[in-house]
C-alpha cells in the first residue's frame, strides 16, 4: 500500500482579535488546510475563507489566498468544523461530498454559528463518530473547540499524520488540557512518531501519542 502524503495549502491570514483569546493584543493566525492524495483519491482537509461579509471582514480583517488549482479536483472535502474560516471554500465542490460529524452540522443549521450561506448547496454527507475513508485514513472526533469537531489520522506507515484542524489552537498547547480522544490517536499510532499539523499554525507537534498528562 502506498502511504498517503500530505501538502500544506497557505489560504491566507485573520486578525484574531485579543477579546477572543484572553491575550494583551490582537494576533495574526494562518489559514492552513492540506491536500492529501491516497491510492483511492485525493481529498481536502478545509477550504479556507472564501467570500466573507462586510461585518466579518472588518472585525477579523482577512487576507485571503484562493485555493491552487490542484486543489480544485479532489474525490472529497473533510471540514474539522464548519466555522466560516474553514468552509469558505466549500461551494467551489457542489458535486463533491464533504465530510462532516452529524453533530456539528445541525449546530451549524440552528444559526447564530457561521456565515449561513457557505452550506448552502454544498453536498454535506454527514458520520457519527469515528470514520474510515480507506485503508489507513481514519476520521477521529476531537471535540473541544466545538462539540463536532473531527480530525484525520493518516498512517503512512513508519510514522502517522493527525491533520488536527483546531482541535488546539497551537502545536505548543497541543495535549494541555489532557482530553480523552488522544487515547484513541494513541491507540492509531500504536508507539510511532505522530507529527501533528494544525489549521492555525505552522509549526507542528512531533512525538509519540499521548502527549504527557
Amino acid at each position: 500500500m502506498t502511504s498517503p502524503s500530505v501538502e500544506t495549502l497557505d489560504l491566507g491570514y485573520f486578525v484574531r482579535p485579543a477579546e477572543e483569546w484572553g491575550g494583551p493584543h490582537a494576533r495574526v493566525e494562518p489559514v492552513l488546510a492540506y491536500l492529501v492524495r491516497h491510492e483511492h483519491g485525493t481529498l481536502l482537509f478545509d477550504t479556507g475563507m472564501g467570500e466573507g461579509s462586510p461585518e466579518t471582514d472588518a472585525h477579523y480583517r482577512p487576507t485571503r489566498h484562493p485555493l491552487p488549482a490542484v486543489a480544485r479536483d479532489v474525490d472529497l472535502v473533510v471540514n474539522c468544523h464548519l466555522h466560516f474560516d474553514h468552509i469558505g471554500g466549500n461551494p467551489l465542490f457542489p458535486d463533491t461530498p464533504v465530510l462532516v460529524q452529524r453533530k456539528e452540522l445541525a449546530t451549524a443549521r440552528a444559526g447564530d454559528y457561521t456565515l449561513d450561506w457557505l452550506l448552502e448547496g454544498v453536498r454535506h454527507e454527514e458520520i457519527d463518530g469515528e470514520h474510515t475513508i480507506a485503508p489507513g485514513i481514519t476520521v477521529v472526533p476531537t471535540p473541544g473547540h466545538t462539540e463536532g469537531h473531527q480530525s484525520l489520522v493518516l498512517d503512512q506507515g513508519d510514522r502517522v499524520t493527525v491533520l488536527a484542524g483546531q482541535a488546539y489552537d497551537f502545536a505548543a498547547e497541543f495535549g494541555v488540557p489532557y482530553r480523552p480522544w488522544l487515547d484513541r490517536l494513541a491507540e492509531l499510532s500504536d508507539g510511532r512518531t505522530a507529527k501533528v499539523r494544525f489549521a492555525h499554525d505552522r509549526d507542528l507537534w512531533e512525538g509519540v501519542l499521548p502527549p504527557r498528562r
